[in-house]
């Protein structure tokens, strides 16, 4: 029986393992490899910062074939803005990989993370992957997790399971990220696999719905890097019947899908650096779901609003002024603002103290949720935020020493 707690390996078929290759400080892990017993359908979603990392442009080439067998990862260097050179490093690792388990190189896909504009030290990756390789077991799910890290206080891995055509489908995942978080995507790595049996398109269809719907929610600093990266790894031994696009077994996978990676990203705020506090925007009553999407990514990236959650200051007029400058045709006199169940805004004008002393208390908890109804319409969107503290200055001020 396997354990429900090895995130990447818990789905049948995968074996994964960690290990140091000296790329970090001794004894800690910084190279991680997820292999799939057989080929499978694979998807990808990346960056969409035109400066993109190696690994992110190699992936994307072998992404046209939608086949895949392995994901080998390294952390402590991005491979990000190291020219020609830095694509040789990603192809040699995809290759020390492939010839190891002898399959394609067009079923290997490459990961990277750490220091932008360094030389990978690739020497280093291909002397470890024969005991990387020789490391690979469902519990080295565990180490795998690990070795992506960089600035992250804890390893992120989630299990998800559902029936599905009456067979067990599986999702696992394992994720990074703590800085540098912000939509499209967030600065982070996330990998995904499923013993479910689906089309390649219709698996694309659904990590992208997923994606959207989870990594594309978060926001932890406003800024987003080189290498983001999810994928998405099936391999079909749960041997339901095969998920094509928009069959109702696409939508029951698709579900499944998303609730792995909300949990991931909500994993990825929690351990955002510096982070007290992680706080759902949600936002109601738009006239569209763009709309709705703009007035709350405006407020989980407003400083004002972010410094006010850190402090415990209910000041809920930066909320409302948030909402008027997101560029939003809105009618202020029907706007709402409620902190949890306690209504501050009604109409566009305040409650009244009683009510401000009452979200005062909301913003001493480490979660909360923030609903603004616009009144305007049906459409909806939500955001995960977090607070801007001392620590988040502290820590990047230093990364790199």
């Amino acid at each position: 029986m396997k354990s429900k707690n090895v995130g990447i390996t818990t789905p049948l078929g995968f074996q994964a393992a960690g290990i140091h290759c000296g790329i970090k400080k001794p004894g800690l892990l910084d190279l991680a490899l997820c292999v799939s017993d057989v080929s499978g359908p694979i998807a990808g979603v990346f960056t969409k910062n035109r400066v993109a990392a190696a690994p992110v442009l190699l992936d994307r080439r072998h992404l046209r074939s939608h086949c895949g067998r392995a994901i080998i990862v390294n952390s402590g260097n991005a491979n990000a803005c190291t020219g020609e050179q830095g694509l040789v490093a990603a192809k040699t690792m995809a290759t020390a990989v492939a010839q190891q388990l002898s399959i394609p190189v067009h079923q290997v896909f490459v990961g990277s993370t750490g220091v932008i504009g360094r030389v990978l030290q690739i020497d280093r990756i291909t002397t470890s992957v024969p005991t990387l390789i020789a490391r690979l077991s469902i519990a080295g799910g565990a180490q795998a997790a690990r070795a992506i890290l960089t600035t992250d206080l804890k390893p992120k891995t989630v299990t998800v399971q559902g029936r599905i055509g009456g067979r067990l489908v599986t999702i696992g995942g394992m994720a990074k990220g703590s800085g540098m978080i912000h939509p499209n995507m967030a600065t982070m790595l996330a990998y995904l696999t499923t013993d479910a049996a689906i089309t390649p398109a219709a698996l694309q269809q659904a990590l992208k719905s997923a994606t959207n719907q989870s990594f594309n929610c978060i926001t932890v600093d406003g800024d987003t890097s080189t290498n983001d990266t999810v994928l998405c790894l099936a391999n079909g031994l749960a041997k339901n019947r095969l998920i094509e696009r928009d069959a109702k077994s696409h939508r029951d996978f698709e579900r499944l899908l998303t609730a792995a990676a909300q949990e991931l990203a909500l994993m990825i705020c929690r351990d955002g650096e510096g982070v007290t506090k992680v706080v759902t925007i949600r936002v109601q009553g738009a006239s569209t779901t763009a709309a709705a999407k703009r007035v709350a990514d405006t407020i989980a990236t407003s400083n004002l609003v972010k410094t006010a959650l850190f402090g415990e200051d209910a000041n809920w007029g930066r909320i409302i002024a948030a909402i008027g400058r997101s560029g939003v045709a809105i009618d202020p006199n029907k706007i709402s603002v409620r902190f949890n169940d306690i209504v501050m805004v009604q109409r566009g004008v305040g409650t009244g103290l009683e009510a401000e002393h009452k979200i005062a208390q909301v913003f001493k908890r480490k979660e909360f949720t923030i609903t603004v109804q616009l009144g305007q319409g049906q459409a909806h969107a939500h955001m995960w935020t977090t607070d801007l503290s001392y620590d988040y200055v502290r820590i990047n001020a230093s990364y790199r020493s």
